[in-house]
């Protein structure tokens, strides 16, 4: 079939994806590299909050176990979510194709030096993740016991307002909003189908595929098993992504410890090029400086620290404390970043594919991979590719309607338009060139980060009272544990979702 479609997308993404990234990683020189100010700006994000919170994240594991257990929620409590579902729908936004082929694209820029760098955004990404969170939940709009608004559009208005900030927090909140619909489509679709694409057409046969030069029909199928769930709604994309990320995380972390179980004997030799490559660089400071800022670009293209989406996922859990959230939320960067991400990393500087002249590009890379376990690894990856495309643009698509929506009032026809428009999305991704569709994506998502770290900042305070008020007051006893028989969610013995029949129709006030 002639390639007339993919060339006729591809030639309309290039120019564009061109010229919105020459704005957006604007960059100063930093010895023989350049420091894009973006990434600097989310750097400082995750080291202000990590300072801010006393690094709550890395001291309370233990805390946060209980709290996703669903020991601090009632079921009487406003929202939709069990904590657990929450915490699966911000991995299933955050746990996907970044971790795969973002981490191979990394490595072929930075070197194998970058892997250090994704894990130390990762670990600076969980305080900033459970700073959205809980600012997410505090500031939610709860409209009936089952139906709340949140996130960072929220946040900012109505947060700011609280501090005599309010035509500041309207117009913060207004350039979420716009940067949101761009950046899960950009990260959300593009992205997540142009590497499912690559690696099916790999997988297929490469140039022999019969999907060469006519990926677009990939992005169509993608397209209506994504519509399929996205027309069921939150509830649906919160129960689909809790078996979907538990399912792919399992396979995929297994399937990279048997490629690195393979190489034993390589581990010191890669341990060692890691380091190296973090901490010395093959330019001296550009070589350090070129590793650390593509680590830390896909570090946080991947968890999404700092970008936002947190405040939307977590926005919609039952709860009435909305510190809980923020203990769930700090799981995500860790996971996603620190685990997902150096399984992967290892799997292909261990085995040596990076170095070979053929070596593919972003998920093809992490497929030569995992061939050299067994020929028929690549088919298993593909299965692993689709189930992290799928999670991701479940969650996007909801993070992006919600933000369209709040633009016109909660209106459902213009939440209808985005989903319409997302799907159309998800086709052109798949026809574009990998270079293109990460630059734009990169692009358009990192945008979202400009307004809401500005709020975050302003809003430092709250946060701090709210985190370590509730860490306080549960180790003093005065927030004592749900009895077992008022329990929602979690992976207790308490009531469980399915199980819980409520209406919702009764009026209740906010979480504040």
């Amino acid at each position: 079939m002639p390639p007339i479609i993919d060339d006729t997308i591809q030639s309309l993404l290039i120019p564009f994806a061109d010229a919105i990234t020459a704005v957006v990683f604007l960059a100063i020189p930093v010895g023989d590299a350049s420091l894009p100010l973006i990434l600097l700006w989310l750097l400082a994000g995750g080291l202000t909050f990590t300072i801010v919170l006393k690094a709550m994240p890395w001291r309370s594991a233990g805390l946060s176990l209980k709290v996703i257990q669903g020991r601090y929620t009632s079921r009487k409590d406003p929202g939709v979510l069990t904590s657990l579902q929450s915490l699966m729908t911000d991995l299933g936004g955050a746990v996907g194709l970044g971790n795969i082929g973002g981490v191979a694209i990394a490595i072929t820029i930075g070197g194998p030096g970058a892997v250090v760098w994704i894990m130390a955004g990762g670990l600076l990404g969980m305080a900033v993740k459970m700073a959205e969170a809980t600012l997410g939940v505090k500031y939610r709009v709860v409209n009936s016991q089952r139906d709340t608004s949140g996130g960072p559009m929220y946040y900012l208005s109505i947060g700011l307002k609280e501090q005599g900030r309010e035509k500041l927090g309207k117009v913060l909140g207004a350039a979420f909003a716009i940067f949101a619909v761009g950046g899960t489509m950009g990260a959300g679709a593009l992205f997540q189908s142009n590497q499912t694409a690559q690696q099916i057409v790999a997988t297929t046969g490469g140039d022999g595929s019969f999907f060469s030069g006519s990926s677009w029909i990939i992005g169509v199928a993608l397209a209506i098993g994504a519509g399929v769930v996205i027309i069921g709604g939150i509830s649906w994309i919160g129960r689909v992504s809790s078996k979907l990320v538990t399912i792919m995380a399992a396979i995929y972390i297994a399937c990279c410890l048997l490629i690195i179980f393979s190489n034993l004997s390589t581990i010191p030799a890669a341990a060692g090029e890691i380091l190296r490559g973090a901490f010395q660089g093959e330019a001296a400071v550009g070589g350090v400086i070129g590793a650390l800022m593509i680590g830390v670009q896909r570090a946080f293209f991947s968890n999404g620290a700092g970008l936002g989406t947190s405040g939307m996922a977590h926005s919609t859990v039952r709860t009435s404390k909305p510190a809980t959230e923020g203990f769930v939320a700090m799981w995500s960067p860790f996971v996603d970043s620190v685990v997902v991400c150096s399984m992967t990393a290892l799997a292909i500087v261990t085995s040596g594919v990076w170095r070979a002249d053929d070596a593919g590009d972003g998920v093809v890379l992490t497929s030569q991979a995992f061939a050299t376990v067994h020929a028929a690894f690549p088919v298993v990856l593909t299965i692993c590719v689709m189930l992290f495309a799928f999670s991701t643009m479940l969650a996007h698509s909801y993070y992006g309607k919600k933000a369209l929506g709040y633009l016109f009032g909660n209106s459902k026809k213009a939440e209808n338009i985005y989903s319409a428009l997302f799907l159309v999305i998800i086709v052109l991704g798949s026809a574009g060139t990998v270079a293109s569709v990460t630059a734009l994506a990169d692009s358009l998502l990192f945008l979202m980060a400009i307004p809401n770290l500005i709020g975050l900042y302003l809003m430092a305070g709250v946060v701090r009272r709210e985190i370590l008020g509730f860490h306080r007051d549960v180790r003093e006893g005065r927030i004592p544990e749900v009895p077992l028989d008022d329990r929602y969610g979690g992976l207790g013995p308490g009531i469980q979702p399915d199980e819980d029949d409520a209406e919702g129709s009764e009026k209740v006030s906010g979480s504040r």
